[in-house]
């Protein structure tokens, strides 16, 4: 990543998970190797790859919902690894955050959407007066666009996906939030819905100094909002660097290939042209075999590319 005047807010150094499974017979399976990137305030960096690919995993280790089984996450300097106890993990949830793909699995359908924030309240500030609490909810849902006494009294059915996440959006504006992890935030909305929530996620980035990993499949829509691009393959990143250098300028194979699989508005799809993942991964085991010995390679100083994995 390019120089930065301010020290990351968040460090991930050498991270691999692997998954075990069976009992009599054990087979492992990698899910995430050698991952390194860095966080720092105010800006947004796209984890992109096809499913499968490691970036969920990869999240989850970031919210301590999974750990790592080598390497080092370092949140303002300290290994997360050694926080524990109720008051260490409290404080560490209250500026690092989640918020997944479908926003009505985070509200209890039983219950109005107010909850949600009272439940912050009880959790991270219960000395603060009831009064207090009307004034801050209401200011953050101002700041994401919704109008407090429309939204507030009904049940999750009862409002769309889009002010859904927006109602998570402003949740973390409560906690003062350093690291968002935005998992697939906006694949269950539509279009339009899609620009005003991307919108307003890096309208706050910028204001409030809040960093952001965009965890996606969509090419279109990392090219829009980050700052900083990763690309994932089998765990792997491969390519990683400043947002234009590596849309404009993609050196590995498979971060070539998913370009190519954008489709074109301009262009009908062709019934006869097929996609092979076979020659794709052929293409890639002869790139890192041509380039044998090279590994992480600083193709400029704001774009790295995996050349070999030796």
């Amino acid at each position: 990543m390019a120089e930065h005047k301010k020290d990351p807010i968040m460090s991930v150094e050498q991270v691999t998970k692997i998954f075990s499974s069976g009992v009599f017979f054990r087979s492992y399976t990698t899910a995430v190797q050698d991952v390194s990137f860095k966080m720092y305030p105010g800006t947004v960096l796209s984890l992109i790859g096809e499913s499968g690919s490691g970036k969920t995993t990869m999240g989850r280790m970031i919210l301590k919902l999974l750990r790592p089984t080598a390497g080092k996450i370092y949140f303002h300097g300290r290994d997360i690894a050694t926080i524990r106890g109720k008051a260490e993990r409290r404080e560490y949830y209250r500026r690092v955050q989640g918020i997944f793909q479908d926003p009505f699995s985070s509200f209890n359908p039983l219950f109005r959407v107010d909850r949600v924030f009272d439940q912050i309240y009880d959790v991270f500030f219960p000395e603060l007066p009831a009064a207090e609490r009307q004034a801050r909810t209401r200011e953050a849902l101002l700041k994401v666009h919704l109008h407090p006494e429309r939204t507030l009294a009904h049940f999750p059915h009862q409002l769309s996906g889009g002010q859904l996440q927006r109602l998570l959006i402003a949740r973390a504006l409560l906690l003062d939030v350093e690291i968002l992890v935005a998992d697939e935030l906006i694949s269950m909305l539509d279009a339009s819905t899609r620009m005003g929530i991307l919108n307003l996620l890096v309208d706050i980035c910028r204001s409030t100094g809040m960093s952001v990993l965009f965890i996606t499949h969509d090419l279109a829509l990392g090219y829009y909002i980050s700052d900083y691009t990763m690309i994932m393959h089998r765990g792997r990143l491969v390519e990683q660097g400043a947002t234009h250098e590596v849309y404009h300028n993609p050196v590995h194979p498979y971060t070539r290939m998913l370009f190519r699989s954008v489709p074109d508005i301009g262009r009908r799809w062709d019934p006869k042209e097929r996609f092979i993942p076979e020659q794709v991964s052929r293409e890639i085991e002869e790139f890192y075999s041509a380039n044998r010995g090279r590994g992480l390679v600083q193709v400029s100083p704001n774009h790295a590319v995996l050349m070999s994995l030796d």
